[in-house]
């Protein structure tokens, strides 16, 4: 099992290495829409020691440079190198340049939020290598502008969202081992929200009703299933070894073990040619661990 928290500091040739924890969301629920069309969620974050590698590297030019990133996705359109400009707007052009090289090991499009994680750890990360002294919120506020997923990975911390996501209430989960698939299917987010038959008004939890009740349910599954015979057929066929969910709005999918043997023996239940990832989850991300342990 491969973990970010025990990501080295730094690399040869003047770059530091910095985790993009990716994340779970243990359910999904839309509870309604604001006036500006944006829809109201509620979920429950659940990050993992596991994700991509952002490394950095100062330059003296002051261009903001990306060496690799997401497959297909040109670098204006990166939220890595869309986030250090923002800072660097926000911070005023005094500030240096920098290198940025994001080793993908999380999914695109699988709804780990790879990209929103990035983001973040670009921002927490170069506040901290420009010496900006930017607040957590501040981080935040900014992050927000990026994505709504960003804020959680800027924070650090497993928890309860509501809002558009950006409301957080910090929990501790339960120690648990996960089990994840990617099935290599991408669906745009937005034609999910557009889908006439999505969910949009699951009745509001309270954090005790949240304790309480078993839920686990996310409104976009049946949506998913409808949309994709590859991830309807993958979802049975995981059930098989445990209870499996969608996570976000992608067509990435996990199960929860409370043992890490558990975990192993399913993964070992799967094709062998599955994409598969055993990971452990965690109420303190790897990058709020490595800015605390500097």
């Amino acid at each position: 099992m491969e973990r970010l928290s025990e990501l080295p500091a730094t690399a040869p040739d003047g770059w530091s290495l910095w985790p993009a924890p990716a994340k779970l969301n243990l359910f999904l629920h839309i509870t309604g829409r604001r006036e500006d069309g944006y829809h109201l969620l509620q979920t429950v974050f659940q990050l993992l020691d596991w994700g991509d590698v952002v490394a950095l590297r100062p330059r003296a030019d002051g261009r903001i440079v990306r060496h690799r990133g997401g497959v297909g996705v040109a670098p204006e359109e990166d939220l890595a190198v869309r986030a250090a400009h923002a800072l660097r707007r926000l911070a005023g052009d005094a500030v240096p340049g920098v290198d940025i090289d994001v080793d993908k090991r999380i999914p695109q499009g699988g709804g780990f939020g790879g990209g929103s994680s990035d983001a973040a750890t670009v921002l927490v990360a170069l506040n901290r290598l420009w010496n900006l002294r930017l607040s957590e919120d501040e981080l935040a506020d900014l992050g927000l502008t990026l994505g709504a997923d960003v804020p959680v990975f800027v924070r650090g911390r497993s928890a309860f969202a509501e809002g558009v996501g950006e409301k957080l209430l910090p929990l501790e989960l339960p120690a648990r081992s996960y089990l994840l698939v990617d099935p290599g299917i991408s669906v745009p987010t937005a034609e999910l929200f557009r889908a006439p038959y999505l969910t949009r008004d699951c009745p509001a939890m309270t954090i005790p009703g949240l304790i309480s009740a078993s839920v686990n349910d996310n409104v976009f599954e049946p949506v998913l299933r409808a949309r994709s015979s590859v991830i309807a057929a993958a979802l049975d066929r995981l059930a098989q070894v445990g209870p499996a969910r969608i996570t976000g709005t992608g067509g990435g999918m996990f199960v929860a073990f409370d043992h890490h043997p558990a975990a192993l023996a399913a993964r070992q239940a799967l094709p062998e040619d599955w994409r598969c990832w055993l990971v452990r989850g965690v109420n303190e991300s790897p990058l709020r661990q490595r800015l605390a342990s500097d």
